[in-house]
């Protein structure tokens, strides 16, 4: 009777009512895809049933056998596996190198204009990771890949293959990208060191480079673990670099060769591959796990003495703020400006004023066969940025206001298991890989199953998909805006007589409008820019400017496809300064805290 009774009165309480269809829901959206994956890893599909000689949904070791010990499985895993290690572990090391010293300077010395390189050096993470693959691209190709001349190469400058494709310009280009992003991460934890620390190690002799490897490091270290988990989640997913600057040079890593078995309709064996990048993906989780809990025997006690005192750089004020403006150079300036000018000229690197052009942006019948029209009067262009603006804005409006609610059950819910699993449940995209994510809805929504039809080729699953893939990031907003808003104005109407409906829409969400402003302007900024997440499942006649700007590339219309970025970075940069404005802060003095 007591089970009973308190089942009874829960189910009355808003709380559970809204943690159970939480909980229903996103298992279907985050949990069920990434199951059915699994499991077509381990069942015969039905163009392998002659091979394997068994019927059609049969259990089978075939796909394991396929990608981890068959002749082929150097070309499906192994080297691809070993090129994602090398393109990870130089691009951490690289991206926290650069990125810490840049953070130092801005943070903890009197370097010349410090206050407008805090804003500028995280430019970069505002726009598409490929976009600096395009511009190197533009400038460095050679004969090997077809097409278009680059650069150098319509100058008499032919650049060797390493240096035009494969590991060394994916690496370049990761760590120009991720190295802001270090700086967010730890430019926060940097401009709360206490200068006391430091002084008092050099009074009693230690040299500069002893206060770093003992007092320096020791401290940072939550926050570059932090770092160089995140960059390696992101570069195992990330597909638009390495398909364009690794295919020419047959340098496949795990994303590209997923993509490939993909295209090829290998399901199984894709099902496989994207269950090695989750594995390796949860991996570096539980290291940085492990690793954070280490780290919490290195802590200070600090107060109202701590200090945060400028270091002064004498002689090498100039030369490091001429070292933040090279690289404000290399990472915004230089692959901008040259996607920019490949789109106002007729023939590469010729920049003579006679061949200088708009027709690429607004001109008729161009010599480009199934490309004939410029950029801003193509029909393929204006569909896929109308696709672009409403699928991922519904989706971003449902990521925002569902990352609130989840954020209202967890704090407010009485019954701590529900909370947790909804907590957990949501998170679990973090883990995922865009492009596994994206394999996982492909074998969940390729064919229908009960009431849902199939969903693949529509509009539907993009919504979802981005929805879900934001859900990490939308309720931990919801979460730590709920837990500073009390429960007594909530308390106050109930006592009044309004319903939960109306506390809901005329006190709760009003109060957190703009951690809900900001989670939908985050998750659109996102999926404006994501190509990982939907490169497999935009069809013909559903593309968005990222998936429409890929097949430009694929064929071979290069100033079509650079204008289309530069459009994706000027809506993702128009939206990060949107929410700087929303939530008066200001994204240069760094995350956390």
């Amino acid at each position: 009777m007591t089970l009973r009774y308190r089942t009874t009165v829960g189910m009355r309480r808003p709380t559970t009512v809204l943690g159970l269809f939480g909980l229903v829901l996103f298992g279907y959206l985050i949990v069920v895809p990434i199951v059915t994956m699994l499991v077509q890893a381990a069942t015969v599909s039905p163009k392998d049933t002659v091979i394997v000689q068994q019927p059609a949904g049969s259990p089978t070791s075939y796909y394991l056998w396929r990608v981890f010990l068959s002749p082929v499985a150097a070309d499906l895993f192994w080297r691809p596996l070993l090129h994602t290690v090398i393109v990870s572990v130089c691009s951490v090391v690289l991206s926290l190198v650069v990125g810490g010293v840049l953070a130092w300077l801005l943070t903890r010395t009197d370097m010349v204009g410090r206050r407008w390189f805090t804003t500028a050096l995280i430019v970069p993470y505002m726009l598409p990771t490929w976009a600096f693959a395009l511009a190197w691209s533009t400038i460095f190709k050679n004969r090997t890949a077809g097409g278009q001349p680059g650069w150098l190469e319509s100058i008499g400058i032919t650049p060797p293959d390493w240096l035009a494709y494969g590991a060394v310009p994916i690496i370049i280009i990761f760590t120009l990208y991720f190295s802001p992003l270090v700086i967010l991460l730890l430019g926060n934890a940097l401009s709360r060191f206490d200068s006391q620390l430091e002084d008092s190690a050099r009074l009693l002799g230690a040299g500069h480079w002893t206060v770093v490897r003992t007092i320096l490091l020791p401290l940072m270290r939550p926050a570059i673990i932090s770092a160089g988990t995140l960059i390696l989640a992101k570069v195992l997913g990330e597909f638009g670099v390495t398909y364009i600057l690794g295919l020419p040079a047959d340098f496949n890593v795990l994303a590209t060769s997923l993509y490939r078995n993909i295209t090829t309709r290998e399901s199984g064996t894709a099902a496989v591959i994207a269950g090695a990048i989750i594995a390796i993906g949860l991996l570096s989780l539980w290291v940085d796990v492990h690793f954070l809990r280490e780290a919490r025997r290195f802590v200070t006690i600090g107060g109202k003495g701590s200090m945060d005192r400028t270091r002064l750089l004498g002689r090498l004020r100039l030369p490091a703020t001429a070292l933040c403006g090279f690289a404000f150079l290399l990472s915004v300036v230089v692959p901008m400006g040259v996607l920019l000018l490949s789109t106002l000229v007729r023939r590469p690197a010729d920049f003579s004023p006679d061949n200088f052009t708009l027709s690429y942006w607004v001109g008729h019948d161009l010599d480009t066969p199934g490309f004939t029209d410029g950029i801003l009067v193509s029909s393929g262009v204006w569909s896929a940025a109308w696709n672009t603006l409403w699928i991922v804005g519904v989706a971003a409006v449902l990521a925002g206001i569902l990352g609130q609610l989840v954020g209202y059950v967890v704090v407010r819910s009485p019954n701590r298991l529900l909370a947790t699993g909804l907590r957990q449940i949501t998170f679990l995209p973090y883990l995922v890989p865009g492009i596994a994510f994206a394999v996982a809805y492909l074998a969940l929504f390729a064919v229908p199953r009960g009431p849902v039809p199939a969903l693949y080729g529509t509009a539907a699953i993009l919504v979802l998909i981005y929805m879900a893939e934001q859900m990490p990031f939308t309720s931990r907003a919801g979460i730590s805006s709920m837990m500073q808003l009390g429960p007594d104005p909530e308390e106050a109407a109930q006592v009044a007589g309004a319903g939960w409906w109306r506390r809901m829409v005329e006190i709760v969400l009003p109060i957190q409008r703009r951690s809900l402003t900001t989670g939908v302007l985050l998750s659109f900024i996102a999926g404006v820019r994501s190509l990982s997440l939907v490169v497999i499942l935009a069809v013909p006649g559903m593309d968005v400017l990222t998936t429409f700007a890929i097949k430009l590339v694929e064929y071979g219309h290069t100033q079509a496809a650079n204008g289309v970025v530069l459009i994706i970075s000027a809506i993702a940069f128009a939206g990060t300064y949107a929410i700087q404005k929303t939530t008066k802060t200001d994204l240069g003095r760094g995350l956390g805290g």
